[in-house]
């Protein structure tokens, strides 16, 4: 059994904008941590999702899906998502995977925050 080791916090940036502190490795174990923190994030209020992955140790493909089904879900809520924290070699994946075009890339959380209320 794969054991779990993602932490997620949930902070809220303003009234509409919540951010999501991730900590650890995502993978497919993550699925549940990944969900819950995104549930307690979103209400009828928050329109941004804003991912911090300065903590972030490791991330499979596994934890890519994962990003593209919390995508999918705050797509439905009409929410945008955006990330900052990543290093070179996740800034990369995710100009591979085309995750950049979906999820905007900033440098850090003033920005990413900025760029969610816009």
């Amino acid at each position: 059994m794969t054991q779990e080791t993602a932490n997620l916090e949930v902070r809220r940036q303003g009234p509409a904008t919540c951010v999501l502190d991730i900590t650890g490795d995502i993978t497919a174990a993550s699925e549940q941590t990944l969900m819950d923190a995104y549930a307690r994030a979103s209400d009828d209020q928050t329109r941004s999702i804003v991912l911090n992955f300065s903590g972030l140790d490791y991330m499979n493909s596994g934890g890519i899906g994962l990003l593209v089904t919390l995508l999918v879900r705050a797509n439905r809520q009409r929410q945008k998502v955006l990330a900052y924290g990543l290093n070179d070699h996740y800034r990369e994946i995710f100009e591979l995977t085309r995750i950049d075009e979906a999820i905007s890339i900033h440098d850090d959380e003033a920005a990413a925050v900025v760029a969610a209320g816009s």
